[in-house]
């Protein structure tokens, strides 16, 4: 297949490839606002280039807004924008720049990269006008919903400024309700939504096959029994909680459901407060022993799913930790079970099985492959900094591991890389000096890692998305691999089930939008918000 490139007055020659379902999505989102729902690797990033050098030819004096969730990946796009699309440099906004720093006034024929909270509050301090831009892109669009500020910025670009809107996503939700809030947040109709799910004829031959495989791990006796010393002291605190009226009775409660209900002591709290009245000692009790469950179901993850060392630190960082002084934390390491579980990891430290099989994995493919390239995901920090220091004591030459992790830093045994830091890092994996990238949850959206052999999750994750999002590191130039861990009677298990039950949900879902099927609007609105009135829903919601 012989390749073209776009000819346009602001594309570079030779700098963006000719794709017909690229052109198709792209010439739509210039009639209408547009959702474009297509799988990992097939270039949504090229379309948004597409669509926002139709509008700087069309109307040089207006620019076009490229919004994107994290820094790294609005410094990606803005690099994209400058070497493809024929303008002035392209100007890169996130919260790293000062109010000093952000020109609104110079945007005319320009594209502008930025995170959405720095838009949002700049238009909130009435420094950015947003009639200035004739297109914004939506980037990982399915963020669209709650407070999220995509949510608030989508309504007021589209009742406000008459900008054309184009989302985009590979992993739109498993429900048609949550389909229906960022179509409605866009202004998109149904004759708006661009699906592809990777059968069409025009979209196969740029995709590749990933073979997926799910490993069980047996776990030892001893960490099964920590587990259950530590699920044994949840169940009492959860009888205590149920003594107070606040979850019923006999029930087992999930991570979500103490989330939701730390989230409704802390409105009681409030509540009092405003009235100018002291909560009771009753309520600060039940605050105490929400937080203490919650303490308890990270332990029991940690100790199940995770590991000796990654348990240890969390303890040592409650030892340390300023919080020691809270009750909670009193309490959650007063309790027999963590002392327990603490003094028995002492006398037998063995690491987490999975950790071994995880190492064999990354051994066995740079073994086979030596040209390969590896990605270990694993949710927690005190793990990717396990696993690294693991594969550096194999001492092969052949295996050249990096961290990669988030910007923000916990203290001085959790230090976070910075925007330079990572692009060091991702450059390193990119031209090979780096073969095993061992990294967190900042790896899994829209960063331009480069295609990966072999992807390895170490423990399942509860999102379809993050799901998806993953195994998209891998099959974009050829067929790829992902390896997913499971701990055989743990949380695990329920975690991986209930992951591919979304995913399904999410498959049926984009099958019948690509069929045309049909998607209830939500409750109209018959009021026209101002840009005032969204900020103030907006800061609202951040109380």
């Amino acid at each position: 297949m012989s390749i073209r490139y776009v000819e346009h007055p602001r594309i570079r020659a030779g700098a963006l490839e000719e794709r017909e379902y690229q052109r198709t999505i792209a010439h739509h989102a210039m009639e209408e606002n547009v959702l474009a729902i297509l799988p990992t690797g097939l270039g949504k990033t090229a379309i948004a280039l597409r669509v926002m050098a139709h509008y700087l030819e069309a109307e040089p004096e207006k620019g076009a807004l490229f919004l994107a969730p994290t820094r790294p990946l609005v410094v990606q796009h803005g690099e994209s924008v400058g070497r493809i699309l024929k303008t002035e440099g392209p100007r890169v906004f996130t919260g790293l720049h000062g109010r000093g720093d952000r020109d609104w006034t110079q945007v005319a024929g320009r594209v502008v990269v930025a995170t959405p909270q720095v838009v949002l509050n700049d238009i909130r301090e009435g420094v950015l006008d947003p009639s200035v831009f004739s297109v914004v892109v939506f980037d990982e669009v399915h963020r669209a919903s709650g407070s999220y500020p995509y949510a608030f910025l989508a309504r007021t670009f589209r009742e406000s400024a008459s900008s054309r809107l184009l989302g985009m996503t590979a992993s739109p939700g498993n429900n048609v309700a949550k389909v229906r809030e960022v179509m409605d947040c866009l202004g998109v109709l149904p004759s708006g939504l661009e699906v592809r799910d990777g059968s069409e004829a025009d979209v196969l031959p740029y995709l590749h096959e990933i073979r997926i495989e799910t490993e069980e791990v047996d776990p030892p006796r001893v960490l099964l029994e920590r587990g259950h010393m530590l699920r044994d002291s949840l169940e009492k605190v959860e009888r205590r909680l149920e003594s107070t009226g606040q979850i019923p009775p006999g029930e087992r409660v999930s991570r979500r459901g103490l989330l939701d209900l730390g989230a409704r002591l802390r409105g009681e709290v409030e509540r009092y407060r405003a009235r100018g009245q002291t909560p009771p000692p009753s309520l600060w009790q039940t605050v105490s022993l929400q937080a203490v469950a919650m303490k308890l179901v990270h332990a029991i993850e940690l100790v199940e799913t995770q590991g000796v060392e990654a348990l240890q630190k969390y303890l040592a960082r409650m030892d340390s930790s300023e919080r020691r002084r809270s009750p909670s934390t009193r309490m959650f390491l007063a309790d027999s079970a963590v002392q327990k579980v603490r003094e028995s990891v002492k006398v037998d430290p063995s690491e987490h099985p999975k950790l071994a099989r995880a190492v064999a994995l990354v051994r066995g493919e740079l073994t086979q492959r030596p040209d390969a390239k590896v990605l270990l995901f694993t949710h927690y920090r005190d793990m990717a900094d396990l696993a690294v220091r693991t594969l550096n004591d194999l001492h092969d030459p052949r295996i050249v591991p990096a961290r990669f992790v988030g910007q923000a830093s916990h203290g001085a045994g959790d230090v976070g890389l910075s925007q330079k830091q990572q692009g060091e890092v991702l450059q390193s994996f990119r031209d090979g000096t780096v073969n095993c990238l061992v990294a967190t949850s900042v790896a899994e959206e829209g960063l331009d890692i480069p295609a990966t052999d072999l992807v390895i999750f170490y423990e399942p994750v509860p999102s379809e998305i993050r799901s998806i999002q993953r195994r998209g590191r891998t099959g974009r130039t050829q067929t790829g691999k992902v390896v997913l861990l499971v701990t055989r009677g743990t949380q695990d298990v329920a975690i991986h089930h209930a992951a591919r039950g979304k995913e399904n949900r999410m498959k049926r879902l984009v099958e019948d939008l690509k069929a045309g099927a049909s998607i209830p609007p939500t409750k109209p609105s018959h009021s026209r918000r101002t840009v005032a009135t969204r900020i103030e829903e907006y800061n609202e919601s951040r109380l």
